[in-house]
């Protein structure tokens, strides 16, 4: 392991007194990335687990093989969990210990938890909004345990463009709060509704205006209304939000669908995409999404992590 990783026994120190959680958020800052020393890559790759969302649905991955697959058979160094294949085990520090030993067995680090199905953090219910922030205290102290710099949230909401603003502010700023004992940040995903509005979104952060607030721009998430898909309105444009997102980015997710002859995504124009990410000077871990069905799970992550391969090969001159 890489010597900026907290140690299980640090975490679980940080969960159970609380008197470190300095050394926390010494840890997650020096994940962030920041400037490039000489012979460190423009940026790492990391795996996001929705890309095995039905080998692990199906039985046929087990969720604490996540950090085996990711090295033995990608050789990538990080992970990004997905909530909803351990929701059970949430409370489980046997459990979350075993998932850090394993990780740290293979030499992986745990960069963040993608929390869905904890409430709405911008709902109009005043104690339904609170009861979301209460939903998500427990995925801090498994992220705590785990050794990630962050939560991803959702900010879904409901009312006008400026009365959802408010209200996902809201409940943003106080999970924050709750996460700032543990040096967590907590980072929302454009991820359908007004979140999915570059624009929007990056007001939001504005009005949460907290350092462990930010963003998780995804390459693809960018329809507002999943029941207009067909219509170009229900549609923002995705290298547009991705710029109004970096500025608050934390981390980043390439989501790819299909792939053509040359191996190129075929939604997202992957090399405009990532300097529009490099020009705001990111440096950290870009995680590996693969969603389609054009191709098996295994393959497609095989196909996303050669396409970002090749674009950071191609890149790496212009940004020396």
């Amino acid at each position: 392991m890489g010597g900026d990783r907290m140690s299980r026994r640090e975490a679980m120190s940080v969960i159970g007194l609380g008197a470190a959680a300095g050394v926390v958020g010494a840890c997650a800052s020096a994940r962030q990335g920041g400037a490039r020393a000489d012979k460190t890559p423009l940026f790492r790759i990391s795996l996001a687990e929705w890309s095995l969302h039905r080998e692990l649905g199906s039985g046929q991955l087990d969720h604490l093989d996540l950090a085996r697959v990711a090295r033995r058979d990608y050789g990538i160094e990080a992970v990004e969990y997905v909530n909803s294949f351990f929701k059970q085990h949430a409370l489980d520090e046997a459990y979350i210990g075993e998932m850090a030993r394993r990780a740290e067995g293979e030499g992986v680090r745990s960069l963040l938890i993608m929390c869905d199905g904890e409430g709405a953090l911008g709902d109009a219910d005043g104690g339904k909004r609170t009861e979301a922030v209460n939903n998500h205290r427990k995925w801090l102290s498994a992220a705590a345990m785990l050794g990630c710099h962050s939560i991803r949230v959702n900010a879904a909401s409901s009312g006008s463009y400026e009365e959802q603003m408010r209200l996902a502010a809201d409940g943003l700023r106080r999970l924050t709060e709750r996460a700032e004992p543990y040096g967590l940040n907590v980072i929302v995903e454009n991820h359908g509704g007004l979140s999915s509005n570059g624009e929007w979104l990056s007001g939001v952060m504005r009005l949460v205006d907290h350092p462990q607030c930010g963003t998780l721009p995804d390459f693809g998430n960018f329809c507002m209304d999943w029941s207009r898909a067909g219509e170009a309105d229900a549609w923002y444009d995705r290298y547009k939000g991705v710029g109004e997102m970096m500025p608050f980015a934390k981390a980043v997710s390439a989501k790819s669908h299909e792939f053509d002859d040359s191996g190129n995504e075929v939604r997202t124009d992957y090399r405009r995409m990532m300097r529009i990410v490099l020009d705001a000077g990111y440096r950290g871990f870009v995680g590996i999404e693969y969603e389609g069905d054009s191709v098996p799970e295994r393959e497609g992550i095989s196909r996303t992590l050669g396409l970002l391969n090749r674009v950071r090969d191609e890149l790496s001159p212009e940004y020396a």
